[in-house]
């Protein structure tokens, strides 16, 4: 049997050991870290996503490089972070779209929920409900009015979009029929509306600002649950329909199994920068307000928006695949 004397030096050895190994793991980070999201050069979620790599690179001294990978509504990007080493080094901007997506696409490659440890939103914005200017609809009310006597049609990006889902709570929600005409992106939605062909936009104020300052479209009606600060005068849709509220969302998250301290880290940083006046200012400036959250905040948010869209598909006979 094993003297005393052995038994504790054999112990300090492992813990010496022990020690060497942890001292020998780089401090996090120790190399550039990607940033990966879903759409467009120059949309919204690009412009936050290189605002916050900038925000990110200065606080934690490496280079956080944004990467683009569109397509499948953003889920292209989101299963690239999804499959990617829970290290820290690989991030990806949801969008708002990444609950809608969950909920209509039943075979997607990853889980919306478990594949990914949530970092923080960081920031919120509504939708902004618009006729062109000829448009005799003065008011949501007489919008809605007029879908119960006749057709009334919305675009959107496409099926399954954020947009697309707006519109139907609000068809939902009014009990008027409302039809859904799809576009592949960009600004045909918009063009569509201002050129007559559909009498709806449900849309991001980043896309319809221009066009209602411009007075080539009226407004009327933002989703939050209260006027929104760069929307002034233009009342919400709850005014009409009590208790409607979308407001969608650009959030920061890593494959899951990526190490707590790593997480919190970055959820201390992101909440940092949301806290700077460049950066709010910078999110005013394309209709949002930063939102900071926990990551169980975000996590939370995400499951209770994919139980709501879920609802909206099947009270309005979506097709999901």
């Amino acid at each position: 049997m094993p003297s005393t004397s052995l038994i504790r030096a054999a112990l300090a050895a492992a813990a010496l050991l022990a020690t060497s190994a942890a001292a020998a793991q780089p401090a996090y980070p120790a190399k550039p870290i990607t940033l990966v999201h879903g759409f467009g050069a120059g949309g919204n979620a690009d412009v936050v996503a290189r605002l916050m790599a900038r925000k990110l690179q200065e606080a934690l001294g490496q280079p956080v490089v944004v990467e683009i990978k569109t397509g499948a509504g953003g889920a292209i990007a989101t299963d690239y972070a999804a499959k990617a080493a829970p290290d820290g080094y690989t991030l990806v901007m949801l969008t708002g779209a990444h609950t809608v997506t969950g909920a209509l696409r039943k075979n997607l490659p990853y889980d919306s929920v478990k594949d990914f440890a949530f970092i923080s939103t960081v920031s919120s914005f509504p939708f902004v409900v618009a006729v062109r200017a000829e448009h005799p609809a003065r008011t949501l009310k007489e919008l809605l009015d007029s879908a119960k006597k006749g057709q009334v049609t919305f675009s959107s990006v496409g099926v399954g979009s954020t947009q697309h889902m707006v519109g139907e709570l609000l068809g939902a929600s009014a009990g008027v029929p409302l039809q859904h005409i799809p576009y592949r992106g960009g600004g045909a939605p918009i063009q569509a509306v201002l050129a007559g062909d559909v009498d709806v936009l449900s849309d991001t104020l980043t896309v319809a600002t221009p066009h209602i300052e411009s007075g080539k479209l009226r407004a009327l009606a933002v989703t939050s649950a209260a006027e929104w600060p760069s929307m002034p005068g233009v009342p919400p849709v709850s005014a009409t329909l009590p208790g409607f509220e979308v407001r969608s969302w650009l959030g920061l998250a890593a494959p899951a199994g990526t190490p707590e301290p790593i997480v919190q880290r970055l959820n201390a940083e992101t909440r940092k920068a949301l806290a700077s006046a460049d950066v709010q200012q910078a999110l005013g400036r394309v209709g949002s307000l930063a939102t900071p959250s926990s990551p169980a905040e975000m996590q939370d948010r995400v499951r209770t928006e994919i139980e709501r869209w879920n609802g909206v598909i099947k009270a309005r006979q979506i097709s999901v695949d």
